[in-house]
């Protein structure tokens, strides 16, 4: 192939026949580096056994060095300036994703006087959620009310969630952890899948 970008063709025609032949080239690498890896799986297995001790230490170890490279790329990113630690850091969950609306009314007439609520505003939670097959954002929105007599504010609690203050709902979890654990399938190439239907889940999310 080429040895410097100074023998590069200007026809066009011959440009995109060369970037044809690299991204063959690179998906057969890639078919390669795949085949190498279950063939390396297999010997494993003949060689401790499936319920060997020693594949139990090197399966963890493998997980390991995966949270180990998902923390150093979270210690690559650049430090943070002040005035970007106060704006929010994460992205919205993606527009074109269907959402489910549940309503969460705190209970009429106010608990401490017994006077009755006045509209305020609301405070809207989004869940990432999945079903089977497709994802799904959760919209859990909280009314917050007003006593008329005795301007005390009322909001429904949040329900009970998987992760306090995190964004993923138990069935987005159970899919990590089955595609994981189950299905052997690693975090980055789980991330790799969600960023197709734009999921923005790195893979130092998915290992914390």
């Amino acid at each position: 192939m080429l040895n410097s970008a100074q023998t590069l063709p200007k026809d066009p025609s011959q440009l995109q026949s060369i970037v044809t032949t690299l991204t063959s080239e690179l998906k057969s690498r890639d078919i390669l580096f795949e085949k190498l890896k279950h063939q390396l799986a297999g010997m494993r297995r003949h060689r401790f056994g499936s319920s060997s001790e020693a594949l139990d230490q090197l399966t963890l170890l493998l997980e390991s060095e995966e949270i180990a490279v998902a923390a150093d790329e979270t210690e690559d990113e650049p430090p943070q300036s002040p005035v970007q630690k106060n704006q929010p850091k994460r992205k919205p969950l993606p527009d074109h994703l269907p959402r489910e609306e549940l309503l969460l009314m705190p209970d009429e007439g106010c608990t401490e006087c017994g006077g009755e609520l006045k509209y305020l505003g609301e405070d809207v939670t989004e869940e990432l959620e999945y079903v089977p097959g497709r994802f799904k954002v959760n919209r859990i929105v909280r009314p917050k009310l007003s006593c008329s007599c005795c301007e005390t504010i009322h909001q429904a609690p949040l329900p009970s969630r998987p992760i306090e203050r995190g964004r993923l709902g138990p069935g987005v979890l159970a899919h990590v952890l089955v595609s994981k654990y189950y299905d052997h399938l690693p975090l980055y190439r789980q991330s790799q899948i969600y960023n197709h239907d734009g999921i923005d889940l790195k893979r130092s999310t998915l290992a914390d």
